[in-house]
């Protein structure tokens, strides 16, 4: 794969919608960020206390701890609200709450010092911490509308405040030194580099998800990835479809290994995916188990199922793996047993009982049969 290919694949990793896997642990994520956004909110009340302390000017500590309450009482509705883990667009409006925020906490500090709004590293560097905070919820397309919006809306503020001195004199402050054009844009290049950083960081947790939850053969998803994601397929199912299981198992594919060696087998395991594969539906996924087991995921009832699996069993004898090198084609059946939800069972464990006692029916009928009832 060379360099443009690599980039092409990084950017649509990066920007398209995160599976099912990426998207739960997102949610988890959102719930990791409120908590710590509740956490560091606590914490921000003592920041205008230290700087009344320390010398600071009592309308600039007003302002502190003004921002400093609206922040904890906001930290507790986005607590409450990712504790759902039912809103969609959570992240993205908690995401434009932080980075506002901290524009909103410069704007009020402009008001009384120019310099203080754009020199001013405490407040700033929250724009640092909203951007690092998204690559917990391990979405890509959230990290970079965050590095955007803090970069917009940074650049804004900074325009307004050196375009609206009349004097040089309103850009130098005792406290926070004089606003250069020079400074404010060192500060955009690093906005920009920490959104780089973190999606950096995102697009490596996507990668380490997806080998976790994928074959490495044949690239399908995996158990893990089952026992993760039905349940969640079944929860949307309570309001109205269908959902078949159909377990899958190739006969007597030691046959194949033993002819065609370990490398041929592996590529007639492909070449049974590909077919597979090519005869499902959008969102309906091939799950490679094991070995030579895979599960079929059918959003149809068990009627349609069986008819659909009996064509996918049929079209496999039909193409058979082609070795190469003058070896002979060879031709792969399957048995199959199929569960219905919610009829052969509610959960994982009793649908994979019940097409597994229909899967072995199968085989001491002597195999490349597809059935969908108790024998």
């Amino acid at each position: 794969m060379d360099d443009r290919s690599r980039l092409g694949a990084l950017r649509a990793t990066l920007l398209e919608r995160p599976d099912e896997v990426m998207l739960e642990l997102g949610a988890g994520g959102e719930l990791l960020v409120a908590r710590l956004r509740a956490a560091l909110s606590v914490l921000v009340l003592a920041m205008p206390l230290l700087g009344a302390a320390s010398g600071a000017e009592v309308g600039e500590t007003v302002i502190g701890l003004g921002a400093a309450v609206f922040v904890n009482i906001m930290a507790q509705v986005w607590l409450a609200l990712a504790r759902s883990r039912r809103h969609a667009w959570l992240p993205y409006a908690t995401c434009s709450y932080d980075v506002t925020t901290t524009t909103g906490v410069l704007v009020l500090l402009a008001m009384g010092d120019r310099a203080a709004a754009v020199n001013s590293m405490v407040i700033w560097a929250f724009y640092l911490v909203a951007i690092a905070m998204t690559a917990l919820r391990n979405d890509g397309r959230l990290t970079l509308y965050a590095g955007l919006l803090a970069i917009v809306q940074y650049t804004v503020l900074a325009a307004a405040v050196v375009g609206s001195a009349t004097s040089p004199e309103q850009l130098v402050s005792p406290d926070y030194g004089t606003a250069t054009i020079a400074t404010q844009v060192e500060r955009l290049v690093l906005l920009l580099i920490m959104t780089l950083i973190a999606l950096c960081i995102v697009y490596r947790m996507q990668r380490l998800v997806e080998m976790s939850g994928r074959d490495g053969l044949t690239g399908l998803p995996n158990r893990m990835w089952l026992h993760q994601q039905l349940p969640h397929m079944l929860e949307d199912l309570r309001h109205g479809g269908s959902l078949s299981l159909a377990l899958v198992d190739l006969d007597r594919f030691r046959r194949v290994n033993d002819e065609v060696g370990r490398t041929g087998g592996d590529r007639a395991l492909r070449h049974v995916t590909a077919v597979l594969s090519a005869g499902l539906h959008d969102r309906e996924r091939l799950v490679r188990l094991g070995g030579e087991e895979f599960a079929a995921l059918l959003y149809c009832p068990v009627g349609t199922a069986w008819e659909r699996v009996e064509q996918l069993r049929r079209t496999l004898w039909d193409q058979p793996f082609h070795p190469g090198h003058g070896a002979e084609p060879q031709r792969v059946a399957f048995s199959a047993g199929i569960a219905a939800w919610p009829q052969d069972g509610q959960d994982l464990s009793a649908l994979l009982a019940a097409a597994d006692r229909r899967q072995r029916a199968c085989k001491r009928l002597g195999g490349n049969r597809v059935m969908a009832r108790d024998p």
